[in-house]
């Protein structure tokens, strides 16, 4: 059973999980990304969003308090320094997990765990598409064009039938004569 079992424990005891995911949060934070397995960026994802929240107000107290998880000072001074200008205006989801391959002894299932906006050709990538026109379901009618609004309005006066009678009986006497 699996009662009360909030998070994985990744095959470690707790103070060897602890190490683990404070020296893979230094490494994202000095690299803007890393390539590990996917339950280990599922877990590190959780791990270091709530830092890179604390870095959004740099105040001493803030710094401590990151420090006290990642014990990288300089880790500590790009988070605050350059990471949280970026993601300041961003309510939350830091970090994006982009799934990879399988590693190729064990097979496992590997991904990259990247900040959002530190992926330059993924941000190069949406700049560049053009934004579609969004479509309704019911078919809204085409906008007219100046000419065919002129047309529509000029329409030619119908001719009685009798006169287009006429004017096909004198086209097969003259072909006859």
């Amino acid at each position: 059973m699996r009662h009360r079992k909030n998070f994985n424990h990744l095959s470690r005891t707790s103070s060897h999980r602890e190490a683990l995911l404070a020296n893979m949060a230094a490494s994202l934070i000095m690299h803007k990304g890393i390539i590990t397995t996917v339950a280990k960026a599922k877990a590190l994802k959780s791990y270091v969003e709530p830092l890179i929240s604390r870095s959004k107000e740099d105040s001493t107290h803030n710094r401590r308090l990151v420090f006290s998880y990642i014990s990288d000072k300089f880790a500590v001074s790009e988070l605050f320094r350059d990471i949280a200008v970026k993601v300041a205006q961003r309510p939350g989801g830091y970090t994006r997990i982009l799934r990879i391959a399988n590693r190729k002894g064990d097979n496992a299932e590997l991904c990259r765990l990247e900040l959002v906006d530190y992926n330059e050709n993924m941000l190069a990538a949406k700049t560049e598409t053009k934004q579609k026109a969004t479509r309704t379901r019911r078919g809204a009618s085409k906008k007219k064009t100046q000419g065919e609004v002129n047309t529509k309005k000029t329409k030619t006066p119908k001719t009685p039938k009798s006169e287009n009678i006429d004017n096909t009986e004198d086209k097969t006497s003259e072909v006859s004569e």
